[in-house]
């Protein structure tokens, strides 16, 4: 699905595909076009397109040939995409995540562990299961 065939769904519909709100796309649209340089040849996708592809390929988990295929690039191209946007998404301040240290720096969260012990019924050992060899065979 490209960026135009999104544009006309509703904000609901939008957040459920793509998994952000469409004031968090257009900010993360002008992250990565601040960071994106001009050279080479130019690409056959839009940014809003790269950036889409990036989302649908962290929302769905597809692999990266299938997504591919849908914008009918290469695999490989795909994935470089991806790490564009990645790296275009960290750099920017409102996008970073924090860092250990500061998680760290938090206080600890309660947490409750339900160890209740189950039985779990295990295969039995025996002969049947085993290839009869002739001792000769063993020297």
């Amino acid at each position: 699905m490209f960026h135009t065939d999104l544009m006309c769904k509703s904000n609901a519909n939008f957040k459920r595909l793509t998994g952000v709100s469409r004031a968090v796309f257009e900010q993360m649209l002008d992250a990565y076009t601040k960071t994106k340089r001009e050279f080479g040849r130019p690409s056959k996708l839009s940014y809003s397109d790269q950036l889409l592809l990036s989302l649908m390929y962290w929302r769905e988990h597809r692999t990266l040939f299938h997504i591919g295929q849908t914008y009918k690039i290469s695999e490989s191209y795909a994935c470089k995409i991806v790490h564009a946007v990645e790296n275009a998404l960290i750099r920017n301040t409102r996008f970073h995540l924090p860092g250990r240290k500061s998680l760290l720096s938090l206080p600890p969260a309660k947490i409750r562990l339900d160890a209740t012990e189950t039985p779990i019924q295990r295969p039995q050992k025996n002969k049947s299961g085993s290839i009869a060899v002739k001792r000769s065979a063993t020297r």
